[in-house]
């Protein structure tokens, strides 16, 4: 049976942020992530915190519980739209993946955006993921391929 639920531990952020690695090792740019637990929870947790953590916990028949899956999001304000909910992450770990897990995820996750009175969700997807990229034309989602990705790093940033 699967669960989803808000974070709410650290537990919970370190069994997060163990996805985050494996999908960083998946896109193949472990490298990429400088971001240390602690800050993830530093980040996640408190009055204001800078993102949602939604978890998908696989609750076996002896009692046991793993956190299998979950996405990461935040609202962001469009000029055009208004109130966007972003989806930083949708991450099921490998073996649950093809289960429904990242349905029910997304499922939570427009649930969400409904209730928050989003105008909109947005994200991004790797051009060369086709598993995500078949998963969301499942979903109906529309892919846009006229907006490129624009990026500054911190080391640019200060530079």
């Amino acid at each position: 049976m699967i669960h989803i639920r808000q974070a709410a531990s650290q537990a919970d952020f370190a069994a997060a942020h163990r996805l985050i690695k494996e999908l960083a090792a998946f896109e193949e740019a472990a490298e990429e992530v400088t971001l240390s637990l602690e800050q993830f929870i530093v980040d996640g947790s408190g009055e204001n915190p800078l993102y949602q953590l939604t978890l998908a916990e696989f609750c076996k028949e002896n009692g046991d519980k793993e956190i299998v899956g979950m996405c990461l999001y935040y609202t962001i304000y469009s000029t055009w739209k208004g109130k966007i909910l972003y989806l930083d992450d949708l991450v099921v770990t490998e073996a649950f993946r093809r289960k429904g897990v990242g349905k029910l995820l997304v499922a939570h996750l427009f649930d969400y955006a409904r209730t928050i009175e989003a105008n909109q969700v947005r994200w991004h997807v790797l051009d060369w993921n086709e598993p995500a990229i078949q998963f969301y034309r499942k979903l109906n989602m529309k892919l846009e391929d006229d907006w490129i990705t624009c990026k500054l790093s911190k080391a640019q940033l200060m530079g």
